[in-house]
């Protein structure tokens, strides 16, 4: 397994940057994930955190050295970030939680399978085509795919995503078989909210992802002006040529053993990551009535 990838930030006209990104990957199979903090509530930039090192320590548990069942890993994985957000904020007696998006890619055996919740998106381009696209759990998307449906109110506010007091609605989407030269985006809304689907896939498809990333997050930049949002990109290409992939990360895995494991998302060590392994539904609920109980002692102080 080999691929080149690149990933950039940028805080924009925000206060603080509430985006995260990174990846991980053993020898058989990678992970991308990134997530945005939701402003209007407290701790973004910790929601987004907390995903990308929950999904990533999930992995570990997991990529031994490739996933059993990815559908299953991708779903598990999500509510177990979901999880440990509702934990953090409950811990704290928190009376509103942190919140985040998620977006998240896993590459083995030449097949891309990913797994989304709220508005941060997957792009998937091959021979200069919009491949695969994922659709945001918004009321704008959903609109848009029900023409005649008439204008809704606020209707670019997410219906779902991880750390809210109820069951998270999330995607799971794949496989599709890759190819050499397929490339594959993760970003936030920040770029897609400024930069047209075609845009994207045009220059994706026309640079090598170190080239092709700078651009788009500059242009995003550029067309909000001074009120826009976080830009956060991450873009990797399959199975590229090492003396094509300039100023980006270039990885081939075939060198290490199957109990190694390598990634960008650092993690905090006040995290427990062996108690990830064995989440369940039950437990996810548990928290739930945790975080529930908490804000109703909160609301008595008050």
């Amino acid at each position: 397994m080999k691929f080149s990838v690149f990933q950039l930030s940028r805080q924009g006209g925000r206060p603080i940057n509430e985006d995260r990104a990174g990846y991980s990957y053993t020898r058989e199979a990678g992970l991308f994930v990134l997530a945005d903090g939701m402003g209007g509530h407290p701790e973004g930039e910790v929601a987004s955190q907390l995903a990308l090192q929950t999904i990533s320590g999930y992995f570990q548990t997991h990529a031994k050295p490739k996933v059993t069942d990815v559908s299953n890993f991708l779903a598990a994985g999500l509510m177990a970030a979901h999880h440990q957000i509702i934990h953090y904020a409950s811990e704290r007696g928190m009376f509103d939680t942190p919140r985040t998006t998620l977006v998240a890619a896993l590459a083995q055996e030449d097949e891309l399978h990913w797994v989304h919740c709220g508005d941060s998106r997957m792009y998937l381009v091959r021979d200069g085509k919009l491949l695969e696209r994922t659709r945001d759990h918004s009321y704008l998307e959903a609109q848009s795919r029900a023409p005649g449906s008439g204008d809704v109110s606020n209707r670019n506010i997410l219906f779902t995503c991880l750390g809210a007091t109820v069951r998270p609605m999330f995607d799971v989407g794949g496989p599709v078989r890759m190819r050499p030269g397929d490339k594959m985006l993760l970003c936030s809304d920040g770029l897609w909210g400024s930069v047209s689907d075609e845009d994207i896939t045009a220059t994706l498809a026309a640079h090598p992802v170190d080239e092709a990333v700078p651009q788009l997050v500059e242009q995003a930049l550029k067309v909000a002006g001074s009120k826009s949002d976080n830009v956060t990109v991450v873009a990797m290409e399959w199975q590229t040529d090492p003396a094509q992939a300039g100023e980006a990360d270039f990885t081939e895995t075939e060198m290490l053993d199957d109990d190694d494991f390598a990634s960008t998302i650092q993690a905090d060590p006040g995290e427990d990551m062996d108690d990830l392994e064995d989440m369940d539904n039950d437990a996810i609920e548990r928290s739930i009535a945790e975080i529930n109980a908490a804000i109703q002692r909160t609301a008595r102080k008050h």
